[in-house]
């Protein structure tokens, strides 16, 4: 294949800049260090010839696909590619059909499922005996978290890789490589950062837009500009980049902002990221997260209007929805503020790891058989709505032999207040009760 720059109005190649620049080999592929680097995982399972299905987990344009296809070649195996978008049981079916005359003529099959997590779980489950009998060896890609999209049976059949964006020095290497085989002109030094901070670690996006603006640009041979970009790439190119404002730094100041109670700056860093293009069902997750980390039991209200303000969104879509969410921005800011949950979960997390494993008390377990009856299990335990006040006080309800600390501590803050001085009372009523006579 010829390295010369094509012309950029050449009708002959069609492809896109992504296909083209597909590696070939493994050390064509930038980025993944970690998982191709020497000694490496993937690495290894190259050099090794040892072939096993996995699933390929990462954002858009990490080169989830070119890994797969690259698997299939270098063991010389059938490379059958499925869109779980568009594909169905048919496509399974016909893949299977075309593994096993492969595998008569001695050849193995990789089929490669692109969104796995938008097959159903029949429709997952139906590659199981082929993988397990090793008909087939299956590669899995997705942007969902496989925990939870992916059945448990073909998780527990196949190696999980983390794909990671990729980092700005690898998308300069993308963009050297684009411009090259485009012939297209340099970019000055802020337009480059702009369109590297723009493709938010993903290749094809970069090379994509670096398409549509060498083709504007075509053989005027001056370096592209900040304008350029602008005027070529218009709504597509936000301002909100990692380039100029850091995405994590940008969260965390909309987090600060609601935490320090102050509406005005969180609704200006929440305008900021929509304006720059940012998800808003990641600012919508993130709003849950603030309602219980440092609102919680101080207005508990703020975790429901966090969670109807995503559900809104989700019906109402852009931009009508993004309403809704500063509604939710704006309330939690005003919200009365305790971390006393998220201080007392981090407290319990901490000691169980370091306590270890305690046993139920016998009082405490259900007894639903005879046995478990004749064994002591609910015996002595107190039913606390048929005590005074619902409340079996002196009564325990930690493991035996153990002084469980005080993990929760309300605030002085909102509806905590009202808390606090009911946990008094009961501690009270606990103390009385089991002081000696």
């Amino acid at each position: 294949m010829s390295s010369l720059p094509l012309p950029l109005d050449d009708p002959a190649d069609q492809a896109p800049l992504a296909e083209r620049l597909r590696p070939r080999s493994l050390d064509e592929v930038i980025g993944q260090a970690h998982l191709l680097g020497p000694g490496k995982p993937l690495r290894t399972a190259f050099e090794s010839g040892r072939l096993h299905s996995m699933i390929l987990w990462g954002p858009p344009g990490v080169g989830k696909t070119t890994l797969a296809r690259l698997m299939a070649d270098a063991f010389d195996a059938q490379f059958i590619a499925i869109s779980a978008v568009l594909g169905g049981v048919k496509d399974i079916r016909e893949a299977v059909e075309r593994a096993q005359l492969a595998r008569a003529g001695g050849r193995r099959t990789v089929v490669f499922v692109d969104e796995v997590h938008r097959f159903n779980k029949a429709q997952q489950d139906a590659f199981l005996p082929h993988v397990e009998s090793g008909l087939l060896t299956f590669v899995g890609a997705t942007t969902e978290n496989p925990s939870f999209e992916v059945n448990s049976a073909l998780l527990s059949r196949a190696t999980v890789h983390v794909l990671q964006p990729l980092a700005d020095g690898d998308l300069r290497e993308v963009l050297a490589r684009g411009r090259a085989l485009l012939g297209a002109p340099p970019f000055t030094t802020a337009a480059e950062q702009r369109l590297i901070g723009y493709a938010d670690g993903d290749a094809r996006r970069l090379l994509n837009a670096l398409e549509t603006v060498a083709r504007a640009a075509g053989s005027a041979g001056n370096a592209i500009d900040e304008a350029a970009l602008e005027k070529t790439l218009g709504d597509q190119l936000r301002r909100y980049d990692k380039g100029g404002e850091q995405f994590y730094d940008t969260i965390s100041a909309l987090h600060k902002a609601v935490r320090g109670s102050d509406p005005d700056a969180a609704l200006y860093w929440f305008v900021r990221m929509v304006d720059g293009g940012v998800d808003p069902r990641y600012i919508a997750r993130r709003l849950v997260r603030m309602a219980s980390e440092d609102i919680g039991l101080a207005d508990p209200r703020a975790l429901r209007l966090a969670l109807d303000a995503a559900e809104t969104y989700e019906r109402l879509g852009s931009p009508e929805g993004e309403l809704t969410l500063a509604q939710a921005v704006v309330f939690l800011a005003v919200a009365p503020k305790s971390n006393a949950v998220y201080t007392a979960y981090n407290a319990a997390r901490a000691f169980v790891a370091k306590d270890g494993t305690r046993p139920v008390p016998l009082r405490l377990r259900n007894a639903p058989t005879r046995l478990m009856k004749d064994l002591g299990y609910g015996e002595g335990y107190r039913y606390a709505h048929d005590e005074a006040g619902a409340f079996a006080a002196g009564e325990r309800y930690g493991p035996d032999g153990v002084d469980l600390p005080r993990f929760y501590a309300p605030r002085a803050s909102g509806l905590e207040t009202r808390i606090a001085d009911r946990l008094a009372e009961l501690r009270s009523l606990d103390a009385a009760a089991r002081k000696p006579d």
